[in-house]
């Protein structure tokens, strides 16, 4: 049998150095390109855009079909959708010219769409927690409270370290923000866990053969699974970007970095849940509608 050729090796290795430095090339040739850039960013702005219009229309047809329920669970989820990625949407068309704004504003305009994505997504968990109280017959009187005391304190504490980056911004401050922001995305992320996680063990229990259990069981395990994964990957980013500046998301220089983390962590979940929550309440007088409240 002939023996493989001593030169292979080094040959080899050339190829991938070779391979590996032309893939360098292209990704900080890509990265320094103000055309990229605004290509990168203006794609960006387009699927938010996308999305948000998908909740608007989402919202429109649920209030069509049940006007008289008001501001549902629901209704509010799907409005928030549509805030939250609308204001992505313009950020990301104007994203060049708001290096020109002053650090702190930067900071608001980028930081608190990230926050009202967590509120947008604690809703789910808070109405999944809802509906497993109740089935166990427990009293879910502290869950709202509960819900609104937790956004006031994340709130409050952003608001404190935006205007503690506005007295003083030096470094160990914009670490912290991004710090406290990797910490509410894992508290998100857990509390998927936690609620969706029961509340899925709880349904797998009801008979087999209702077909409604089957659908909602799905529904449950797919959204858990998505907004589990989404808050995670955002906790980890956040991390590299407070103490690695080659994941820093807040500059231009980065726009593969920005479009892969975006589409990750927001743009992808966002248009699943939506999809996978599509089901609209039934019309009035076929049955009746117990709405969520």
């Amino acid at each position: 049998m002939a023996s493989s050729s001593p030169m292979g090796t080094p040959a080899v290795a050339a190829v991938a150095v070779a391979a590996f430095r032309s893939a360098s090339n292209w990704w900080d040739d890509v990265n320094h390109s103000l055309l990229w850039q605004d290509r990168i960013f203006h794609a960006l702005a387009a699927l938010y855009g996308l999305v948000s219009v998908v909740a608007l229309i989402q919202l429109v047809r649920i209030e069509c079909r049940v006007p008289e329920y008001g501001w549902t669970t629901q209704k509010v989820f799907h409005f928030l959708n549509f805030l939250v990625n609308g204001v992505r949407s313009v950020v990301f068309v104007f994203r060049r010219n708001l290096q020109q704004f002053e650090p702190i504003f930067q900071h608001v305009l980028l930081d608190f769409p990230g926050l009202a994505f967590f509120t947008t997504y604690a809703l789910l968990v808070l109405f999944w927690a809802e509906i497993y109280y109740q089935a166990r017959a427990v009293s879910t009187d502290r869950l709202r409270p509960s819900f609104y005391t937790i956004n006031g304190v994340v709130y409050a504490i952003q608001l404190a370290l935006w205007l503690l980056l506005w007295w003083k911004p030096v470094p160990p401050v914009i670490v912290l923000s991004k710090i406290f922001f990797a910490g509410v995305s894992l508290f998100a992320a857990l509390g998927f866990l936690l609620y969706g996680g029961r509340l899925f063990l709880m349904l797998q229990r009801f008979p087999v053969e209702s077909k409604g259990r089957r659908k909602k069981l799905q529904e449950v395990g797919y959204v858990t699974t998505i907004c589990f994964s989404c808050f995670l990957v955002r906790c980890i980013m956040m991390c590299f970007n407070a103490f690695d500046k080659a994941a820093d998301l807040d500059i231009l220089d980065h726009p593969i970095l920005n479009f892969l983390y975006y589409l990750l962590v927001e743009i992808l979940p966002s248009s699943l849940v939506l999809f996978i929550l599509r089901k609209l309440p039934p019309k009035r007088g076929i049955t009746q509608y117990h709405p969520i409240h």
